[in-house]
């Protein structure tokens, strides 16, 4: 198939695809949590923790994934088809069964199979997106999940104020979401990983040692990444539930109005910055660029937990939107700029696997602290140190950030 060919399919069904993606992020950002604390009066801060880390088991997982993969030596399309098909699968049975253990399961499940599949659906990216219209392809299409998800946050929001018994209806759109972005996915062009000769599955990590610059980056995302999951999860439980005092009209606040500070208002201001940031990636330093984003994103968590009006809310929501529409090319698209381009999936992996040790261990933490007599501003500045020393490791790495870097020279170990 010839260059232009598999650009124009892989863009057509991406973009048919984010619209289901947006749908489903709003399940992991908002609505499964919200559920969880509306929804299930007997759920502890466990419950709440394993639902909000469902997609970081994913991303740990993502190494081991991408092992199987490329033993199978299928399409990489076809494995993202099916991870994509068990979510599918998940959320219809936690609809059917709608209990405490089965939504929580099922939760994990659900959100583990849509983040496993990212950097198989990066190696695709850079298999059929050449490099200079990389950003700007992936941004258009993130562009379309975020309207979608926006207009969904507000959606779902309506159905569930004053009806939280409505769920069930909810999560059957997700597996339908599910089930459409499996189609397009298996309809993207692909071909099997390249075979790196060893059988451990986590053995992408060695690029971790051997790359100094990517091993600098990933200490910086650790440090990062932990602040923002610890937090990210803690905006629902700050607005929904009753402690911390939120009214409106003298009423608790609706999950209406939850969603639209948690869901619209972040993924407007995503939508209109995106274009921005994914012209920004294809030109700009990328580690100037992270660390412009780590400035919004400490910004955004203060401003959110500090803040007792909803004014300051909404300007919050605001900061933290447009710090995540940097964070979705940035995250999803940087190891396209250092990897050898037959070890993009590999890099991924290793910073998936990364993002998920960060992502279970974060919203536990955040939880157990938020149950205990730590206030949620304490916990916003301890968020707001942690981003300040992650940012500090990218600094002596700016030098390095204008363009890919020739192919590193590995020694690979012998097959076993």
């Amino acid at each position: 198939m010839r260059t232009e060919e598999r650009v124009e399919l892989t863009f057509r069904y991406e973009r048919w695809r984010a619209v289901a993606a947006g749908v489903i992020e709003t399940a992991a950002a908002t609505f499964l949590l919200l559920i969880v604390v509306r929804g299930f009066a007997d759920a502890g801060p466990i419950s709440k923790a394993l639902v909000a880390g469902g997609g970081s088991l994913g991303f740990f997982l993502a190494p081991w994934v991408v092992s199987l993969v490329e033993a199978s030596r299928w399409p990489v399309s076809k494995a993202t088809s099916r991870l994509a098909a068990l979510g599918a699968l998940s959320f219809l049975m936690m609809a059917l069964l709608p209990f405490l253990p089965v939504f929580v399961v099922g939760s994990v499940i659900a959100m583990a199979c849509s983040s496993a599949t990212v950097p198989l659906m990066t190696q695709i990216y850079q298999e059929n997106y050449p490099d200079n219209q990389r950003g700007r392809k992936f941004s258009l299409t993130i562009m379309i999940r975020i309207a979608a998800a926006a207009i969904f946050s507000e959606l779902g929001g309506w159905i569930l104020s004053g009806h939280i018994e409505r769920f069930q209806w909810l999560l059957l759109v997700f597996a339908g979401a599910f089930a459409f972005s499996s189609y397009c996915m298996a309809r993207c062009p692909s071909r099997p990983l390249h075979v790196s000769g060893g059988k451990h599955p986590y053995r992408a990590l060695k690029f971790v040692i051997k790359d100094r610059v990517f091993r600098q980056t990933i200490i910086c995302w650790m440090f990062m990444g932990f602040a923002t999951l610890m937090m990210a999860p803690l905006r629902v439980e700050y607005l929904a539930n009753p402690k911390y005092g939120w009214v409106l009209d003298g009423k608790p606040l609706t999950a209406a109005t939850i969603a639209l500070l948690v869901g619209v208002i972040p993924n407007v201001a995503r939508l209109i910055l995106s274009p921005v940031w994914g012209w920004l990636f294809d030109r700009m330093n990328f580690f100037v660029l992270r660390i412009t984003l780590n400035a919004g994103f400490a910004l955004g968590i203060m401003a959110f937990f500090t803040s007792r009006s909803m004014t300051g809310l909404v300007i919050a929501a605001i900061v933290y939107g447009i710090s995540n529409s940097g964070g979705d090319v940035a995250w999803s698209l940087w190891v396209t700029k250092f990897a050898p381009p037959d070890r993009v999936a590999d890099y991924m992996s290793g910073h998936t696997f990364f993002t998920g040790v960060r992502g279970i261990f974060a919203p536990v933490v955040a939880f157990q602290l938020a149950s205990s007599n730590i206030s949620l501003v304490t916990m916003g500045w301890i968020s707001f140190g942690l981003i300040l020393i992650g940012t500090g490791f990218l600094f002596p790495e700016i030098k390095m950030g204008h363009s890919r870097r020739a192919a590193v020279v590995l020694v690979e170990e012998p097959s076993e």
